[in-house]
């Protein structure tokens, strides 16, 4: 092999590895967060002037034809540990923008803004980026020891940049495999049900914006250091279009699939077209078919195989966590690992008697449109407290604001002896406070007994810190989440579905998986918006004594249902509301003897 070969080989080798560790931090916020962040190259550009300002002598050097802040003339690594640590602190304001007042595809448009911004900025500020022109002649590591020039440096180079990007690797692929990341891959199907179930979703977007922001800082930090100039030009948002390409083609939410499309579009693709005749076409022509061809690839990826090469990888931790049981237990016989009971999780009865919540006047609006209109209940601690009404009197409306999942225009709510109006529904869910929705929200990309763990308080994995504990630290807490939702699965006929894709049920089974996994977070007060919809009437009564069983123990239920035989038989008392107003309260053989309530509801 040529001198020329392997000189070229060196260098594709180093930019391999700067764009697997970009693709790697755009996959943990994208593909496992769900962020889309269309603004992710600026934190690689920030790292990148970072590690070049910290690598340079002062701006008097070299004649004085660049200025810049900075030039401290550091010794690596350290230029690549201020790239890594900028890369994050820039990640900040970005977080704050999608945390607070922007999601979705609004906040993917509010970061691609901001980048933009951001690179008009560093383009026409001279006295701090140098304006238009860059940065160059940046020192290479450790050319005071080895020649830049040689063969041997480039390999080194390209080694270290290797084992940089499998370290990353390793990193991201420990949170992603933790409760913690089982965490943000549910706020990734479903941020709204995940605050439901106590899921802080700024701490967790910060955390993911961050680590993101570090991986590219570094991964700019690595590339100004081989190319020695940094030009804000070459870092425009079409550079996130490459990255965006890499993570759908190789596998959105699998960061091997991160790297194989970091291997298959920035660098092969790229490089490809390089072997095309320059002849071919006028100016520029060679370059325009480039963007036009990774456009086509986004576009049929999303429409033929939107899971890309390699897909996300469904997670059999149920088939596991009962091999490594029956490990432990000595027997291997599956009937040993799969013994159920069919009683419900036990619990430490609560304090009878008492009101856990109660609204004063609470009232929820939607422009001039009042869905709850002075509301004042009162639920009583142990009960199993039924709420009905004819369609549009405000019942979902009424759980979601005693949630915290829409906010109150007028009114308290005190819950548990505290006034938790204004307190976010992720402390809500904390106290104990839990809710369950009127449409089947299950997590689709999780499996059954993951949608059941997501739900389990204080896990010891499910923070940052934990997840980077390892699973050893983390483990034990797993098996017993698991042991308790193999009695429930089992208790509700769902054992045989443990690892299949919650998304791929049937309406009456995601329904269960969403009952399920209300009562896996321990709910002091559970609320639950028609849960038999689509439900067997079979069925429908093994849940409601599953319900009264829960109460008995100490739990609390406020039911919205339709079904007025289950309030019969399941609820007292039953609360009618009609217009967004309490209309009466009672037993149902009560509330039938009310004319007003039979007029509104019963008989309609």
């Amino acid at each position: 092999m040529s001198q020329a070969t392997l000189f070229y080989l060196a260098n594709l080798l180093i930019y391999g590895a700067v764009d697997v560790i970009a693709c790697l931090g755009l996959s943990m916020q994208f593909g496992v967060a769900g962020i889309s962040n269309f603004g992710y190259i600026i934190f690689q550009s920030a790292g990148a002037y970072t590690a070049a300002v910290l690598s340079l002598p002062h701006d008097t050097a070299n004649g004085g034809f660049q200025s810049y802040i900075g030039g401290f003339g550091l010794p690596f690594p350290i230029p690549l540990l201020g790239a890594t640590v900028v890369g994050g602190l820039v990640a900040l304001p970005f977080a704050i923008l999608v945390g607070r007042r922007l999601t979705g595809h609004v906040a993917a448009i509010g970061l691609l803004v901001t980048a933009v911004m951001a690179n008009l900025l560093v383009t026409n500020f001279v006295p701090l980026f140098n304006g238009a022109a860059g940065l160059s002649v940046v020192p290479q590591p450790l050319q005071n020891l080895l020649n830049p020039q040689t063969q041997t440096y480039q390999w080194i180079y390209g080694a270290v940049g290797a084992v940089i990007a499998v370290l990353v690797y390793l990193l991201f692929r420990r949170i992603t495999e933790s409760p913690y990341g089982r965490s943000m891959r549910a706020m990734r199907d479903n941020s709204v049900v995940a605050n439901a179930l106590g899921k802080d979703l700024l701490s967790m977007r910060t955390a993911m914006l961050v680590l993101g922001g570090m991986a590219a800082g570094l991964s700019g930090g690595i590339l100004v250091g081989f190319i020695t100039l940094w030009d804000p030009g070459a870092w425009g948002y079409a550079e996130t279009i490459v990255l965006f390409a890499a993570i759908i083609i190789g596998g959105t939410g699998n960061h091997k699939g991160a790297i194989l499309g970091a291997i298959l579009v920035p660098v092969g693709f790229e490089e490809a077209t390089r072997f095309i005749p320059s002849s071919l076409g006028p100016p520029g022509m060679i370059p325009a078919l480039q963007w036009v061809a990774i456009g086509l690839l986004i576009v049929g990826f999303l429409w033929f195989r939107p899971q890309g090469i390699i897909p996300e990888p469904r997670r059999r931790i149920f088939a596991r966590a009962q091999a490594r049981l029956a490990h432990a237990r000595g027997d291997q016989s599956p009937q040993a690992t799969l013994a159920t009971a069919a009683s419900p999780p036990s619990g430490s009865p609560a304090a009878s008697g008492g009101a856990i919540l109660s609204t004063e006047g609470v009232v929820v609006s939607f422009s001039d449109v009042r869905a709850v209109d002075g509301v004042s209940i009162s639920v009583g601690r142990g009960r199993l407290t039924g709420l009905i009404g004819p369609n549009g009197a405000g019942k979902s409306t009424l759980l979601a604001a005693l949630a915290g999942t829409v906010p109150i225009a007028e009114g308290r709510i005190i819950f548990d002896g505290q006034d938790v109006s204004r307190v976010p529904a992720y402390l809500r869910a904390r106290l104990g406070l839990v809710r369950t929705f009127q449409l089947a929200s299950e997590f689709k990309r999780l499996t059954v007994v993951e949608n059941l763990l997501s739900a389990v308080p204080a896990q010891s994995g499910d923070t940052l810190r934990g997840a980077l504990r390892g699973r050893r630290y983390w483990e034990h807490d797993e098996l017993e989440a698991i042991e308790e939702a193999r009695d429930l699965m089992d208790h509700f006929g769902l054992l045989e579905y443990a690892d299949s894709y919650a998304g791929n049920l049937s309406g009456g089974q995601r329904r269960l998986v969403e009952i399920m996994r209300a009562i896996m977070a321990k709910p002091k007060l559970l609320l639950l918006d028609e849960p038999m919809a689509g439900i067997h009437p079979t069925l429908a009564r093994t849940i409601g004594r599953h319900l009264q069983t829960l109460c008995a123990q100490g739990m609390t239920i406020l039911l919205v249902e339709h079904e007025l035989g289950f309030m019969d038989e399941f609820c007292d008392p039953v609360i009618v509301l009609a217009e967004g107003r309490v209309l009466a309260e009672g037993t149902m053989g009560e509330l039938r003897g009310q004319s007003e309530v039979v007029e509104a509801y019963l008989v309609g």
